[in-house]
């Protein structure tokens, strides 16, 4: 039987990216992945549906707070998900009655803290990887700034020429004067799945409206068209710094709202703080995983 079968789940969103939290740190169970089955099953239609599901287990690291899974709605996992992790921490914030936590991904270490408000959490999402390896990319480009990617015919291309980066998961963000003249909808699928990223990456075009300010859509990989996507944000982000296009501190807007993203210079890290939401609390009917793949 699925680990989800009669589990309580909490339905949040960041900016309108919506998440499902569902806590088996008592469960007394090991870090599993679930099947792909069960996490498409938990957040589709029958389920509570979502952009991503995060499964918080038991810490497997001494020092950590939780060891979180992340799956995208078509049930591939994920190793950054920073709406997502803003989630996480404001339910935990309270339980645990401190002002810092750490929680563990596939991706490495996630540092959390709250905001100066009510509903607003930042968290550290790391450094970026800006090598062809790292993103990764399955062709060698030793600038990353602007890798050869093309959509459209070959002398007037819809869009080319993209900054890629890794935040946890590959990005590629393509530089435009208006981010909704796209059918991002259309160009996102052929992009994401493009043989150049043998991962798939998130599909992001980006306007630049002041040096302090960016403008960004997203087709997020294994989600699809999303409201927010908090790692693209800090894609975006590190990329528009790389091509001295803005400054290290700058708000990004998203069709949710609005995100403070901070590439700190100390140490490279890169900082997201913004909103979360919840929505509503509910249970996981043992009978929506039936004939789901259990890991």
């Amino acid at each position: 039987m699925s680990a989800l079968a009669n589990h309580r789940f909490v339905k949040m969103n960041g900016l309108g990216n919506a998440i499902v939290v569902v806590d088996l740190r008592g469960t007394g169970g090991s870090a599993r992945a679930l099947g792909s089955g069960e996490a498409r099953a938990a957040a589709g239609a029958g389920g509570a549906p979502c952009d991503q599901l995060m499964v918080l287990h038991p810490p497997r690291t001494p020092g950590t707070d939780a060891f979180v899974r992340i799956y995208n709605s078509d049930g591939s996992q994920a190793g950054a998900c920073g709406n997502g992790m803003r989630c996480v921490a404001d339910l935990l914030f309270e339980e645990v009655g401190r002002r810092a936590l750490t929680f563990e991904t596939t991706a490495g270490l996630v540092n959390c803290w709250p905001g100066l408000t009510p509903r607003v959490a930042t968290v550290d999402m790391g450094t970026p990887r800006l090598g062809w390896r790292d993103i990764p990319l399955t062709e060698e480009f030793r600038d990353t700034r602007a890798i050869e990617l093309q959509i459209g015919p070959i002398d007037n291309p819809i869009l080319h020429s993209p900054s890629a980066v890794s935040m946890g998961n590959p990005h590629a963000v393509f530089w435009v004067d208006d981010v909704t003249a796209y059918d991002l909808a259309k160009i996102g699928p052929l992009l994401e799945n493009h043989p150049i990223f043998p991962e798939r990456a998130n599909i992001s075009l980006a306007a630049v409206a002041s040096p302090a300010h960016l403008i960004v859509r997203t087709w997020e990989r294994g989600a699809g068209l999303t409201k927010a996507c908090g790692s693209a944000a800090c894609a975006a982000a590190v990329c528009a710094v790389r091509t001295r296009r803005t400054g290290r501190t700058v708000t990004v807007t998203l069709p949710g709202g609005d995100l403070t993203i901070e590439w700190r210079p100390r140490d490279d890290h890169v900082l997201m703080t913004g909103p979360v939401e919840y929505e509503y609390e509910g249970w996981f009917e043992p009978a929506l995983f039936a004939g789901a793949d259990v890991a």
